[in-house]
C-alpha cells in the first residue's frame, strides 16, 4: 500500500506518515519503484501512533515511546511509566475542569438565588 493510498484508507494525513517514515521507525516499509508500500504491522504502528497523539503525547513522547516498543517486551515498564504520566496529567486535567464546572455551577446558582428566578431560566 502507498502512503496515499494507506492516507485515503486510514484517515492519516499524509504529513504522519511523512514524519512516521522519516523516524526510521518503519521496519518493514519498503521503497518500491520510488514508493513506500506499508504492510499490515506498519499500520498498526501508525495506529498506536495516532492513538498516543490522541490522548495527549507530544511528538518527542510519542517517538521516544515507538522506539521503546520497537526494543520489545524489555521495555514494557518504561512504557507502562509514560502511559502513566499522561494518565496523570489527564486526571489533573479533568479535576481542573471539574473544579471550573462547580465554579460555573456556583455563579449560575447565585445568579438565580438572587433573581427568585426559575433553575431552567438562566
Amino acid at each position: 500500500m502507498t502512503i496515499e493510498e494507506a492516507s485515503r484508507k486510514y484517515n492519516i494525513p499524509v504529513e504522519i506518515l511523512r514524519e512516521y517514515e522519516s523516524w526510521g521507525l518503519c521496519g518493514t516499509v519498503k521503497e518500491v519503484m520510488g514508493a513506500w508500500q506499508y504492510d499490515d504491522e506498519d499500520l498498526e504502528r501508525l495506529s498506536t501512533i495516532m492513538t498516543l497523539h490522541d490522548i495527549g503525547f507530544t511528538n518527542e513522547e510519542v517517538r521516544s515511546y515507538m522506539r521503546l516498543l520497537l526494543e520489545g517486551e524489555s521495555t514494557e515498564k518504561e512504557r507502562i511509566a509514560m502511559l502513566n504520566n499522561r494518565r496523570s496529567c489527564a486526571l489533573d486535567e479533568l479535576h481542573f475542569k471539574q473544579k471550573q464546572l462547580d465554579r460555573l455551577d456556583y455563579l449560575r446558582y447565585k445568579i438565580r438565588k438572587d433573581k427568585g428566578g426559575n433553575e431552567n431560566e438562566i
